[in-house]
């Protein structure tokens, strides 16, 4: 049962790259994780390629348009897949990073449209998906609120790789949180 009282201490950032957006056709290539505590102080941190069949990435790939326009990273993923770790060694390594950081407390995951790397968690690491809180973190509904409430835009770098786009989730949403730090006068 989960504590619905409990007060996370920590937050798990985690970004995917993965072949598209459709956990049950797509594959997970890279995997990036922050462990940072609520003044995101990072705490610890995990980054993983994912070794993937080829042709299975490739066919995804040329029939995903996102791919299409950052051939830079497409190129280099399908050179080195062959580089990456077997998926349930990346898993096991997960779940030891955050039994390392969170102990027994349930692991609640930060970052942009984090519900979609949820859905491939909970498809491609099961057991890494019980470790985690059903409560999750998502900059992307801050970003809505700040944009079209507030006025407020915070332009991320387009690098599409899974630890750079965990640096740029934790910079926004401490840009939002600045913010509402100057109008009531807080530094």
């Amino acid at each position: 049962m989960i504590d619905k009282k409990m007060i996370s201490t920590k937050i798990l950032w985690v970004d995917l790259e993965m072949t598209g957006l459709d956990p049950q056709k797509d594959v997970i290539l890279e995997i990036a994780a922050e462990v940072t505590d609520f003044n995101f102080k990072t705490l610890d941190s995990y980054e993983a390629r994912i070794n993937q069949n080829r042709d299975t990435v490739v066919q995804r790939m040329q029939e995903n348009i996102w791919w299409k326009d950052f051939p830079e990273n497409r190129d280099e993923f399908v050179q080195k897949l062959d580089q990456g770790k077997p998926l349930r060694e990346v898993e096991q390594e997960m779940i030891e990073l955050l039994v390392k950081n969170f102990g027994t407390e349930l692991a609640v995951l930060g970052g942009n449209s984090i519900y979609n790397d949820r859905k491939f968690i909970s498809r491609w690491m099961p057991e890494l998906d019980l470790k985690l809180h059903y409560r999750m973190l998502d900059v992307s509904a801050w970003k809505i609120v700040m944009q079209a409430k507030y006025g407020v835009n915070f332009e991320k770098p387009e690098i599409h790789r899974a630890f750079e786009d965990i640096q740029a989730s934790i910079a926004e949403l401490q840009h939002y949180l600045e913010y509402f730090g100057e109008k009531h006068g807080q530094s």
